[in-house]
């Protein structure tokens, strides 16, 4: 790293030296539907694991804005690398970027900083992170969690199944979302749950696109120690999405914006390749599609710099809601409309192309899918509460 080099641009730096790796692996990874081993090894050798690890800690201590940027770097190689990586920015993020003061206030003892400051030493040093989170039946919608906590003698007994757990198998510790068992409201917690005995894994993933992401489901029935329980506080989880939903909502759009300018990218290729630049049409699909993402990178990047500056502030969460959407539906339209536009050929299985639309399609179901971000926006646009005064909770 250079005197004029910050350690957030040293990580991009690497991320875009990676990421002609991730894309010559990213078609036997998403044919075979495999975890994509050799990338995570590359990842960690470069220390990237530890890219929202404050330096104290051996991290870059990157910001939400230089999160964003490598995101969409890995993913301008490889999507569901780029997707498994934002699910362990997800839970160093939140670890790290929680405020303290936010944390202490809700009743925080001192060891849980303790045991945050030893999970994100821990990924600094080539920990992976996974979330299990979703659900079968009720799919992020937090309140309708069914996997419970009991507390024990030494700590906590989680009993439970989760969906579409990226990386599964793969990763070192889980994030695991649990309710208390017999409370009447639902008081849902994080758990930060070690990989091993326990913990089983079911292989049911088979998806259209983010095939490589290894989505599996997981079945949890183990005892955990306190220190398991993140800020050492139950019931956290519902109050922290709704105040700072920029770790569950809007780190998927820097994703996405980067699968979108993929696209571009890859079409640019294939129609100056075979000549098919020369058509009016064609060029017009290209141009609008290059308008198109460089305008989701523009609104996640509006939205990753109000994070860093107002995390939690209404309009803050307003725009976090937009990103996802925007990235989302951008990506798809935009892979959409120049799989048209490269004919026929680009449509075989194997085309980068085919990928790319397959993996884009994938944006708009993620959580928050774009039909639930919309309805978010609408109700705020309406001067209502989209967190409370919708028909459904929102978590």
């Amino acid at each position: 790293m250079t005197a004029a080099e910050s350690p957030g641009e040293r990580a991009l730096a690497l991320a875009r030296e990676l990421a002609p790796k991730l894309a010559e692996r990213a078609a036997a990874h998403d044919q075979g539907g495999r975890f994509p081993e050799a990338d995570f090894a590359d990842l960690r050798a470069a220390g990237l694991f530890g890219l929202m690890v404050p330096e104290r800690l051996g991290g870059f201590g990157a910001s939400f804005t230089e999160y964003t940027r490598v995101a969409s770097a890995l993913a301008r190689g490889a999507g569901s690398t780029a997707l498994i990586f934002n699910m362990h920015a997800s839970v160093t993020g939140a670890l790290a970027q929680t405020p303290d003061d936010l944390v202490r206030l809700l009743g925080a003892p001192r060891s849980s900083f303790e045991a945050r400051d030893k999970a994100l030493e821990a990924a600094a040093g080539g920990a992976l992170y996974g979330v299990a989170m979703s659900e079968r039946g009720s799919g992020s919608r937090l309140s309708q969690t069914t996997t419970a906590y009991r507390r024990t003698d030494s700590g906590y007994r989680i009993t439970g199944s989760k969906a579409f757990v990226s990386g599964a198998g793969h990763v070192d510790a889980y994030l695991v979302t649990a309710r208390e068992a017999d409370a009447e409201e639902p008081q849902v917690s994080y758990f930060l749950v070690p990989a091993g005995e326990g913990i089983r894994v079911e292989e049911t993933w088979d998806s259209l696109g983010m095939r490589a992401t290894g989505s599996q489901d997981v079945h949890f029935d183990l005892e955990v120690g306190s220190e398991a329980l993140l800020g050492g506080v139950e019931g956290l989880t519902l109050m922290i999405a709704e105040a700072m939903p920029q770790w569950l909502v809007a780190s998927y759009s820097a994703v996405y914006a980067g699968v979108a300018r993929a696209a571009v990218d890859a079409a640019a290729e294939h129609l100056g390749r075979r000549g098919l630049g020369r058509l009016p049409a064609a060029r017009a699909r290209l141009g609008r599609a290059d308008a198109m993402a460089a305008a989701a990178e523009l609104v996640v990047a509006e939205t990753a710099a109000r994070i860093d500056s107002a995390p939690g502030d209404p309009e803050t969460n307003q725009w976090v809601w937009r990103a996802k959407l925007t990235a989302g539906d951008t990506a798809v339209q935009v892979a959409s409309s120049l799989l048209e536009a490269a004919g026929a050929s680009a449509s075989r299985r194997g085309h980068t192309l085919e990928r790319l639309y397959r993996d884009a399609r994938c944006g708009a179901l993620q959580p928050a899918t774009s039909d639930v971000c919309a309805d978010w926006l609408g109700v705020a646009a309406l001067g209502e509460d989209p967190d409370h005064d919708a028909a459904v909770p929102r978590w």
